[in-house]
């Protein structure tokens, strides 16, 4: 498969998935979410879509590094971890707004931040710059985990 071709289904790939979070998220955000107790640290709704588009963009480009050098076996368990996160990145939307669980939620958001851990230590080991790109990813997660906790604590 040529570099460009595997470029563009590495970025498509956590697009594609948060495209489909963001169904959930659309349905709730402007009538269940508005009505939940929030911190005062909340930031602004606009704010998600461009920072989780950046988000997936960079974990394309991480998967896309490790990719491009081939497979081997030692790359199998980076590659499932990667998958694994990922799918735990759609759940949580689907718990959270889908579902409208703030508890769930966050038992996910908590899985999801392991992995994405397992997943940098994997993918620094394959390609270094790979997992430095995911630095931005966990510590929105942890962000993101905070106030998944805090909304859960004021409700």
């Amino acid at each position: 498969m040529s570099k460009p071709l595997k470029f563009v289904i590495a970025l498509a790939i956590p697009l594609i998935l948060g495209f489909i979070g963001s169904y959930f998220t659309r349905k709730s955000v402007n009538t269940w979410f508005v009505n939940l107790n929030k911190p005062v640290f909340n930031p602004p709704n606009w704010l998600f879509a461009p920072a989780w588009t950046v988000l997936y963009i960079l974990m394309g480009i991480a998967f896309y590094l490790v990719w491009q050098q081939g497979y081997a076996p030692n790359m199998r368990l980076a590659f499932v971890v990667f998958a694994i996160q990922l799918l735990l990145n759609l759940l949580w939307s689907a718990l959270f707004f889908g579902l409208r669980n703030p508890l769930l939620g966050f038992v996910d958001i908590v899985l999801l931040w392991i992995f994405i851990l397992v997943n940098i230590i994997l993918f620094y080991h394959l390609e270094r710059v790979a997992g430095l790109l995911l630095i931005p990813y966990i510590l929105w997660v942890t962000f993101a985990s905070v106030l998944n906790l805090s909304i859960l604590i004021l409700n």
